[in-house]
């Protein structure tokens, strides 16, 4: 370990972010120093320690304590992208960016190692049997590697990347924008990207199940068909879809069955709060009652035809 003076660090690589909140690591540094020292390049470009370096900054710090890599600068790129992975909360975006480009790398570095497949689409039963097998026993790909040290599934990474991999730019911003969700992006990523910017003014208000729907059309009846399709279809908007999930839920039915004998402060709140929801259920059936008395004559009609 070295100690330069921390002007003479060179601050350029895109992964770093020197302009976030560093007030509780600004007062950790004043209480206890800093534990670990900064990742730099022959050339005293920062690699990793982005807060740290600007918590040092803020702290009028003159030389600081670093760690210097030699190797290669892909290798030096793979650094600063597992120290943003793994230290820094990212966006949905700058994290999935990260794991495509990372994977990139990896297996550029990593020859022999599993390679994360982006291009597997629809599988047979069969064949996601043997994929499951095959990402259970999987120990040397980028996904299994990154996911031990995130914490999180090898699935969750591999799909992070594959959005990342086959998204248009177009499908990105929306998705930025809070317009479309990762679930319905895993649906339209099996277009190509010409075709994704040409389906999502007819797709962000729609299920992940339609969005599906509407893919599966698009690639068996081309994509003008899907469109026109859509436009006559009725779907259902995506907020009564949310409540059909909830009404489902068994729970109170089961409680009521089993009986369970309950002798807790909680329960008056409980009991509060499905009175509440009972008086939001009339209100709800009496707003709808002409669209469910329309319904159920139509059901009728059919039953005696």
């Amino acid at each position: 370990m070295n100690t330069i003076n921390i002007n003479d660090i060179v601050v350029k690589s895109p992964y770093l972010r020197t302009k976030t909140d560093i007030d509780s690591l600004v007062k950790s540094i004043e209480t206890i120093g800093l534990i670990h020292p900064l990742t730099v390049n022959e050339n005293n470009e920062l690699l990793a320690g982005g807060r740290r370096y600007q918590a040092l900054k803020e702290l009028n710090y003159t030389e600081v304590p670093v760690t210097v890599v030699t190797e290669n600068e892909l290798l030096q790129e793979l650094i600063s992208i597992d120290e943003n992975l793994v230290r820094k909360p990212l966006n949905k975006l700058e994290f999935e960016q990260c794991l495509n480009r990372g994977r990139e790398i990896y297996e550029k570095l990593n020859p022999s190692a599993n390679k994360v497949d982006i291009e597997k689409e629809a599988l047979t039963p069969s064949e996601k049997k043997q994929e499951k097998e095959e990402e259970e026993n999987d120990e040397t790909s980028f996904a299994a590697v990154t996911a031990e040290k995130l914490g999180v599934s090898k699935a969750v990474i591999k799909k992070a990347i594959k959005r990342d991999a086959k998204s248009s730019s177009t499908v990105k911003e929306a998705r930025g924008a809070g317009e479309v969700s990762a679930s319905q992006v895993n649906e339209i990523i099996k277009l190509s990207p010409e075709e994704q910017d040409q389906i999502l003014p007819y797709i962000k208000d729609k299920s992940v199940r339609e969005v599906r729907k509407f893919v599966e059309k698009a690639k068996v009846d081309g994509l003008d068909y899907a469109i026109e399709s859509s436009k006559e279809e009725k779907y259902l908007p995506k907020e009564f879809i949310n409540l059909n999930t909830q009404v489902k839920n068994k729970m109170i039915s089961k409680l009521i069955v089993e009986n369970i004998d309950v002798d807790h402060p909680d329960m008056a709140k409980i009991l509060d709060q499905i009175k509440q929801l009972q008086d939001l259920t009339y209100s709800f059936q009496n707003t709808y009652s002409n669209t469910s008395d329309f319904d159920h004559d139509q059901d009728s009609e059919e039953a005696i035809h």
